[in-house]
C-alpha cells in the first residue's frame, strides 16, 4: 500500500462509503464522465476565449502592464474566494449540482469585460467572471475524484486534457477572428455557445444527483473507498495533521504551476506581440500551441503516472516545464519561442491534474478545495507580479518567474517524496 493509501486508509470511512440509496449503474457513470467531461471543455475554451482578447481589452481601456496586471487579479480573487466556499456547497448540494450552476455563472459573465471602460471597471466585471472560473474547477474536480473512484482507473488527466482541449480550440477560434470581429461581438457569442453546453450536459448531471449517483457527496452516496467528507474518523489528530500537511504540500505544487498556466494565459499573446513582433494571430497562436501541448501530455497522463509514479511524474513536469519557459522566456525568434512554450504546456500538463485529484482523494471536497484555492493562490499572485516586473524590467524578464516556480514544483515534489510515495505506487 502506498503512503498516501495509508494515509486515507486511517482518515477515511471504510471502503463502500456510506450507500445512502443505490450505487450508480456502468451506464450512468459513462454519462455523468461524459457530461462532465464536457463541462471541463467549456471551462478550457471560455476561459482561452477571453484570454486571447486580453491585448484588445487593455487597448481599449488604456491601461499600462502594471494596471492591467491589477485588473487581471479580479479573476484570481473571485475564484480563490469563491473555493474556500465551494468545498462546503458540494457537501451540502453535491459536487454535480454545483457544477453546474458555477459553470452557469462562468459562460454568463465572460462577456462583460469588453464593456469596461478602465482597469478599475475591468478588475471588478472580472471578479465576476473569476467567481464562476473558481466555483465550476472546484465542483469539477471533485465530481471527477468520486467518478475517478467509482470507475476503478486512473482517468482523472483525461478531463484536464479536455480543459486543455477546449483552451486550445478556444484559442484558435479566437486568433482567427481577432482581426474580424469585436471584443464585444466574440465574447457574447462565446457566453451563448457556452451557456448551451452547460444546459445540455447540466442535465444529465442535475439528474443524476438527483436519483443519488456519482457526484451526490453531500449525501454519502460516494463511490467505493472515495473519502467525499474529509472528515475524520479513527485516524486521530496525528492522522488528521498528517492529511493536512500533505493536502498543503500539494497545494503548494499546484500553485508553482498554476502561476505559469496563468502567465501563458494572461501574457503569452503580448510577449510574442511586443517583444517578438509577431502578429495577432500568430500571437493568440502561441496559447493555442501551448494548450495543445497540455492536452497531448494530459491525454497521455494516466500512462505516465502508472508508468513513473506520482513522486517522478511531478518531478519530471516541473523540471521540463521550467526548461521549456526557459527556452520561450530567452529565444530570440519567434518559432524558438513557441517552442518553449510548447514544452512548457507538456511539463505543467499533469502537474495540477496529479495533486488536486490527490487531495481529493485524501480528503475529498474540502480537500480539493483546500489545495486549489492554495494552488490558485498561483493565479493570484501571477498577473501582478508578472506586470509590475515588465514594468520594471521587461516581460521577457518577467516570465523567468514562471521557470524558477516550475524548478521550485520539482524540487518540493521530491522533498515530498517519502509521503507522496514511489514509482507504481
Amino acid at each position: 500500500m502506498s503512503p498516501i493509501n495509508k494515509l486515507r486508509a486511517l482518515v477515511s470511512p471504510a471502503a463502500g462509503g456510506g450507500g445512502a440509496g443505490r450505487g450508480p449503474t456502468p451506464r450512468e457513470l459513462v454519462r455523468a464522465r461524459a457530461a462532465l467531461t464536457a463541462f471541463f471543455a467549456v471551462d478550457g475554451f471560455v476561459f482561452a476565449g477571453w484570454v486571447v482578447r486580453i491585448p484588445d481589452v487593455k487597448e481599449q481601456t488604456g491601461a499600462s502592464p502594471s494596471a492591467l496586471g491589477l485588473a487581471l487579479l479580479g479573476v484570481s480573487v473571485g475564484a480563490v474566494v469563491t473555493m474556500t466556499l465551494t468545498g462546503r456547497l458540494c457537501q451540502r448540494f453535491g459536487t454535480h449540482r454545483v457544477t453546474v450552476l458555477a459553470g452557469a455563472l462562468l459562460v454568463g459573465s465572460v462577456a462583460l469585460p469588453a464593456h469596461a471602460g478602465s482597469a478599475v471597471g475591468l478588475g471588478a466585471l472580472l471578479l465576476v467572471f473569476g467567481a464562476g472560473f473558481g466555483g465550476v474547477n472546484v465542483a469539477a474536480n471533485s465530481a471527477a475524484v468520486d467518478l475517478v473512484a467509482a470507475l476503478r482507473r486512473p482517468v482523472m488527466p483525461s478531463f484536464h486534457a479536455a480543459f486543455s482541449l477546449g483552451g486550445m480550440v478556444g484559442a484558435g477560434l479566437g486568433g482567427l477572428v481577432a482581426d474580424r470581429l469585436s471584443a464585444a461581438v466574440h465574447l457574447a457569442l462565446l457566453a451563448a455557445l457556452g451557456m448551451a453546453v452547460v444546459v445540455g450536459a447540466g442535465r444529465t448531471l442535475w439528474r443524476s444527483t438527483a436519483r443519488g449517483g456519482s457526484g451526490a457527496s453531500a449525501s454519502g452516496a460516494a463511490a467505493p473507498g472515495a473519502s467525499t467528507s474529509g472528515a475524520a474518523a479513527p485516524g486521530g489528530a496525528g492522522a488528521r495533521g498528517a492529511v493536512g500537511w500533505l493536502v498543503a504540500v500539494l497545494g503548494l505544487i499546484a500553485l508553482c504551476t498554476t502561476y505559469g498556466e496563468g502567465a501563458m494565459a494572461d501574457w503569452s499573446a503580448l510577449h510574442l506581440k511586443d517583444t517578438l513582433g509577431a502578429s495577432a494571430g500568430v500571437a493568440a497562436a502561441g496559447y493555442a500551441l501551448f494548450a495543445l501541448a497540455m492536452t497531448v501530455g494530459r491525454l497521455t497522463g494516466s500512462a505516465v503516472l502508472a508508468r513513473l509514479g506520482t513522486t517522478r511524474a511531478l518531478v519530471a513536469g516541473g523540471a521540463l516545464g521550467a526548461f521549456g519557459m526557459l527556452l520561450g522566456a530567452l529565444a530570440p525568434t519567434l518559432w524558438l519561442a513557441l517552442v518553449g512554450f510548447a514544452l512548457t504546456g507538456l511539463g505543467l500538463a499533469n502537474v495540477f491534474p496529479i495533486t488536486i485529484g490527490t487531495a481529493g482523494q485524501l480528503a475529498g471536497p474540502r480537500g480539493v478545495a483546500a489545495a486549489s484555492t492554495i494552488g490558485y493562490g498561483g493565479m493570484l499572485a501571477g498577473p501582478v507580479a508578472i506586470g509590475f516586473l515588465a514594468d520594471w524590467f521587461s516581460l521577457a524578464t518577467a516570465l523567468l518567474t514562471v521557470a524558477a516556480l516550475a524548478g521550485v514544483a520539482a524540487v518540493t515534489s521530491w522533498a515530498a517524496r517519502g509521503a507522496l510515495g514511489h514509482p507504481g505506487s
